[in-house]
């Protein structure tokens, strides 16, 4: 019974370094969702500052944009194994100094501040070379099922299991859930070591300058016609996505009237939401094209948008939530599952960092458009939006979706 269970959630096929790569993504991420509560609780214990506390998610917002491009670019030169192990210790290092600084009394909101930028750089590298060793290890025809149960650790330990352990943690004591989560750091370090990776040779004299790697990267994907669909889309959506969501804590307290318990569940519903796109995924991708797949997905983010800036009833806010997470976990394993299977192997890296700064491009971009619209026009605002900016997109996009059923039907990418 116990192998039949294994199976069926980690099918043998995938391979075992592949079940090596899962244990230490599923490892780290309970970790990651300990940190999503007792990081902001860390910082509202050293400020009741509006703007120090907005100021501590800006400062794990930054390293993508800031470091995305050359972390890319170093993932393609370097061990990519190595890469995730080494950044797994750096962060349960920080992690440690900053249980220290709490032990004895030490910590202030600039240390904390400084910590979840560090923590933010690092799991951005380890987020980019873990993203570029699956396809290393697993055929691009289950790349779908191997990312779905990726993600399925995302949703289950980061968004649902570890934050109700990090905030249990903070009250048992305030550095414990910092020394817990850099112990599973550690853990996943020593398991990443136990995954067997074929090496990627670059070719003679084609290491240079990391500009020239960068730029590789970007012609890669202004070539590539399902991975540039593709980016141009995440980049837009999350225009119109952080516009709205930039002010969803007081849209959910303030015009739904929810109050702070209210918000908690806003996430539980979209976690629950993941559950359902989790069980559902392997079923959705032998049925529909990978086209069609975000196709519908779009639609579903246009019209969620649309029934936010509409109802002012909790519980119908709550079903469009649970709608969207459901979506939210099937479009960022489809969208991976195409990068990965368009790329080669020696340039994931660098087209995965171009892809992460269109991601947090257009959450930056959108934030400061949903911050002006709901101080002029009210909290609805930036959900109007969002669901008129995402239906003109939406619209404009559709035919060159067609690009992304055509990737599926490459076995490589278009030449650079």
């Amino acid at each position: 019974m116990f192998h039949r269970l294994v199976e069926a959630a980690v099918p043998s096929r995938l391979g075992t370094p592949f079940r090596w790569l899962l244990a230490s993504s599923w490892t780290t991420n309970i970790g990651d969702g300990i940190l999503l509560a007792a990081g902001p609780l860390l910082v509202a214990s050293q400020t009741d500052d509006p703007f120090l506390v907005a100021l501590a998610a800006t400062v794990q917002w930054l390293p993508p944009l800031l470091f995305g491009l050359p972390i890319g670019a170093m993932t393609d030169r370097l061990n990519r194994r190595r890469i995730v192990m080494v950044v797994d210790v750096i962060r349960a290092v920080v992690l440690a100094l900053i249980a220290i600084t709490v032990l004895i009394g030490v910590v202030t909101i600039w240390l904390v501040l400084l910590a979840l930028f560090l923590l933010g750089t690092a799991e951005t590298a380890a987020d980019n070379a873990a993203s570029t060793l699956l396809p290393m290890v697993v055929h691009r025809d289950d790349l779908a099922v191997a990312n779905g149960r990726l993600n399925a650790g995302l949703i289950t330990f980061n968004q649902l299991a570890g934050p109700p352990i990090g905030a249990l943690l903070f009250v048992v004591g305030m550095a414990w859930p910092f020394l817990t989560h850099g112990f599973l750091m550690l853990v996943g370090a020593v398991l990443i070591t136990r995954m067997a990776v074929p090496r990627i040779e670059r070719e003679q004299g084609e290491v240079g300058r990391i500009t020239a790697d960068i730029a590789a990267g970007f012609r890669w994907v202004r070539h590539n016609a399902a991975v540039r669909t593709l980016v141009m889309t995440i980049f837009t959506f999350n225009v119109t996505f952080g516009a709205a969501w930039s002010v969803l804590v007081l849209y959910a307290t303030v015009r739904l009237g929810m109050g702070e318990i209210g918000f908690g569940l806003i996430s539980t519903s979209g976690a629950l939401g993941g559950l359902l796109g989790i069980l559902s995924y392997d079923w959705i991708t032998r049925r529909v094209s990978l086209a069609n797949v975000m196709r519908i997905g779009l639609i579903i983010e246009t019209a969620t948008h649309f029934g936010l800036a509409v109802t002012t009833t909790p519980w119908v806010a709550l079903v469009i939530f649970f709608v969207f997470g459901a979506h939210a976990f099937i479009w960022g394993t489809t969208s991976i599952t195409i990068r990965q299977k368009a790329a080669p192997l020696e340039l994931q890296g660098r087209v995965g960092s171009v892809n992460l700064v269109g991601v947090f491009g257009g959450l930056v971009i959108g934030s400061a458009i949903g911050g002006m619209l709901a101080r002029s026009y009210g909290f609805a605002a930036p959900f109007w939006f969002a669901f008129v900016g995402s239906g003109i997109f939406l619209v404009l996009i559709w035919k060159q979706l067609e690009h992304i059923a055509h990737s599926e039907e490459r076995p490589g990418p278009d030449p650079i």
